[in-house]
């Protein structure tokens, strides 16, 4: 027997819950103020209403007129929705009861409990909104008197075929009472960085009856309401596919690699700054475009201007693929997205058919993510997902320093199946650049080092670099009598 579901109005949100919350049910939307508590109400009564359902919202904390401004901010009618105020219950119970509201606070909590229901038999809807549950709480006085009420609301609410969400705003002393006796809980958080967006997740922490989506999800607040990015689950997404290699159209550089980089792989490319990771993995994007298999492209450290006349001026031109579609370029302001909605644009452009992500840099995608941690958990996902979609994924990771030993700001190495190095060394007075692969779990590679060069509007790979040794150290070494010359090619 399947359970009646009442969709949220939140795409995002009901991926997570499975569909909506189940019908005729309690549930418990808690979060301090300035979440997105009222926002995610009114886009469940706008559902409603959308649906052809019956809608209330019973606002103790907020007047119509700021109900309004809110919806205002986001495009919203909300003809369709009846609202009652505080202003109104004010003014119902002050003549019912011949004394001030609150005084004493156990008649007015009495007489406020009568008029909810009173309200609700009038109007039968088939969404409520109660907000909040703090002056319920402040006007029971005691944790016992509280329970009751509560118990009371819901038993009454299940009698009334209508899904309910209880808002509360945590700005009492925390307690269980909520959370043991509804069907379900939705928490919303904020953690302000230092810099940059606000990152918002929500967690389901309680569903009752029903397989939901565990763990933080990231969401946005944007004109139009709430935007929630369901966590990625890779184990979820399977599919078939034939494991190709892709050339990058450099032939020295792909019998390097084996014959090229082979589909459903992730490959990383290190080395210092301006060592040529990017245009290797333009390069890559280049040839794929060529093929038309297309490629999105996320760049965080450089302008999309700068990316196109840097690979322009070595002879890949990818503004006829932009042109085309069949490369989009997008510029990530790292300050400004969740690792959420990074994710969630990646999934989406996977869905619409492309063949190769490119992410330059991990240096960037690091300053969006909280924490390392969180870094290493959330690439696993997403490279586990796109390796099981049989998309190609080239991964930038600049490391700290020039020459020497160098370091990374978060060691990702051991996730993916190809690592590419790039280096400076020093010949002759001149700084020169090698490249080498590390590994490639997906087929043979040379274990050589070569020379790297970006001159003359080309990308040159040379031999191996037989009569030095050292190379890795930036100040290599002649071997074999071989004097060290201008080039090592």
């Amino acid at each position: 027997m399947s359970t009646a579901l009442s969709p949220t109005g939140v795409e995002g949100l009901d991926n997570i819950l499975g569909g909506g919350f189940p019908s005729n049910c309690v549930y418990l939307v808690e979060g301090n103020p300035g979440v997105g508590k009222t926002t995610l109400a009114m886009q469940f009564l706008l559902e409603g209403v959308r649906r052809g359902e019956a809608t209330l919202y019973v606002t103790l904390s907020e007047t119509r007129t700021e109900l309004a401004l809110v919806a205002a901010s986001h495009g919203w009618n909300l003809d369709g929705i009846t609202i009652i105020e505080l202003s109104a219950v004010d003014g119902i119970l002050g003549a019912r009861s011949g004394a001030p509201l609150y005084n004493p606070s156990e008649v007015e909590l009495t007489q406020l409990s009568k008029l909810f229901r009173s309200e609700i038999e009038k109007s039968h809807p088939k969404r409520l909104v109660l907000d909040s549950l703090s002056e319920m709480r402040l006007l029971s006085q005691s944790a016992l008197r509280y329970r009751r009420e509560l118990l009371n609301l819901k038993q009454f609410l299940t009698t009334q075929d209508c899904t309910a969400l209880l808002l509360d705003d945590r700005t009492a002393d925390a307690d269980g009472h909520v959370h043991s006796i509804v069907h379900g809980a939705l928490t919303l958080d904020v953690a302000p960085l230092r810099y940059g967006i606000f990152r918002r997740s929500l967690a389901v922490t309680k569903l009752r009856g029903v397989k939901f989506r565990e763990g933080q999800h990231d969401y946005v607040i944007n004109t139009g309401g709430l935007q929630v990015f369901p966590r990625l689950v890779a184990s979820e997404h399977r599919k078939k596919y034939k494991r190709s290699l892709a050339s990058s159209s450099n032939d020295a550089l792909d019998e390097m690699l084996g014959g090229g980089l082979h589909f459903g792989t992730s490959n990383l490319l290190m080395g210092p700054a301006g060592s040529g990771k990017s245009t290797v993995a333009a390069l890559f994007a280049s040839a794929a475009a060529a093929r038309s298999e297309q490629v999105e492209y996320f760049i965080f450290d450089e302008t999309l201007d700068t990316l196109l006349e840097r690979t322009h001026a070595l002879g890949i031109d990818l503004a006829p693929h932009m042109a085309s579609g069949m490369v989009r370029i997008h510029q990530i302001d790292p300050a400004e997205i969740a690792p959420g909605e990074l994710a969630y644009q990646v999934h989406a452009a996977v869905r619409a058919g492309v063949k190769m992500v490119v992410l330059d840099s991990l240096n960037g995608y690091v300053s969006a993510m909280p924490n390392e941690d969180y870094l290493t958990l959330h690439l696993h996902e997403l490279l586990a997902y796109l390796n099981q979609q049989g998309v190609m994924t080239i991964m930038v990771l600049a490391q700290h320093g020039l020459l020497g030993p160098m370091g990374t700001p978060v060691d990702i190495s051991y996730l993916a199946d190809t690592v590419i190095l790039t280096r400076f060394f020093e010949a002759a007075g001149t700084l020169k650049k090698a490249i080498s692969i590390i590994k490639k779990r997906s087929g043979p590679h040379e274990d050589s080092l070569r020379e790297f060069s970006m001159r003359g509007g080309h990308i040159t790979v040379g031999p191996p670099l037989m009569h030095f040794q050292g190379v890795m150290t930036g100040v290599p070494r002649a071997i074999g009598g071989v004097p060290v010359r201008g080039s090592a090619s």
